[in-house]
């Protein structure tokens, strides 16, 4: 897309590959190590800081989501990219750069986990969809800024404002836990967002000439939405059928995730 041609991190995916490999290592291997002999770190007052933030942050990209397609003209159905230099059209394509700058913001999720020496919640799901998210987007927004292919961004970011409010509320400390009584909500609200993603997108298959430009794109959010679709089906049965306890890497390692 011509239109992005000197916007930062977009000449290439080799910075964002970089950037994603560097968080791999620290978070694998040379944090752990660095916090093996000192004591974890206190960031409650950061944590919250930073999590409200991103409450903050991921509302505006919503509204913008809305106001660039998704409220404004889009039909919910076969949206194409609009690679025009309108208002509305540019409209877009920063919202969906934001939306993959946004990725890195949230690597310090699991920063922070090993800077607290949390590192039974760095799970392979868990640095899998922090990893997996930014690259993937890199290409999103190289080649595809808007269309259909953004629905999942823009109910992502609905979800990360009641998530990161909850863990922002979380970190405030035992005193606010009182006002988490909705955390039993999470899980459905996780497994809704995965079945309206891969219902959306599916659309594609079903619907007749429809000229959307990447359809490899449809095919990468289906198969990213089912992944997490079965997950947490598997997750709502053992949690809420069987009334069991999921394996500690299924359930930390998608809880803080979406």
């Amino acid at each position: 897309d011509p239109r992005l041609e000197g916007w930062p991190l977009m000449s290439s995916p080799f910075p964002t590959t970089f950037i994603i490999g560097t968080y791999i290592y620290f978070v694998t291997s040379l944090g752990p190590k660095l916090m093996e002999n000192k004591k974890p770190f206190e960031l409650r007052q950061i944590m919250a800081f930073y999590n409200f933030s991103v409450v903050v942050l991921s509302v505006y990209m919503t509204y913008e989501f809305l106001m660039s397609g998704w409220a404004t003209g889009y039909s919910f159905r076969c949206d194409i990219v609009d690679y025009s230099r309108s208002p509305t059209a540019l409209r877009m394509v920063r919202t969906c750069w934001l939306y993959y700058f946004s990725k890195f913001i949230e690597l310090l999720d699991t920063i922070f986990f090993v800077l607290r020496k949390k590192n039974n919640q760095v799970t392979f799901l868990h640095v899998f969809h922090h990893s997996i998210m930014p690259w993937t987007w890199w290409f999103g927004v190289k080649f595809a800024a808007g269309g259909l292919g953004t629905f999942h961004a823009l109910l992502n970011c609905i979800v990360h404002v009641i998530m990161y409010t909850y863990y922002g509320i979380c970190s405030l400390g035992p005193a606010y836990h009182k006002y988490l009584w909705w955390k039993k909500y999470m899980t459905t609200i996780q497994l809704v967002q995965f079945v309206m993603i891969t219902g959306h997108i599916g659309q594609i298959y079903i619907m007749d000439d429809c000229p959307y430009q990447y359809p490899i794109f449809m095919f990468i959010i289906w198969l990213y939405g089912s992944m997490f679709l079965v997950l947490f089906l598997h997750f709502w049965y053992h949690a809420y059928t069987k009334g069991q306890r999921l394996p500690k890497m299924a359930r930390n390692g998608i809880s803080k995730d979406q």
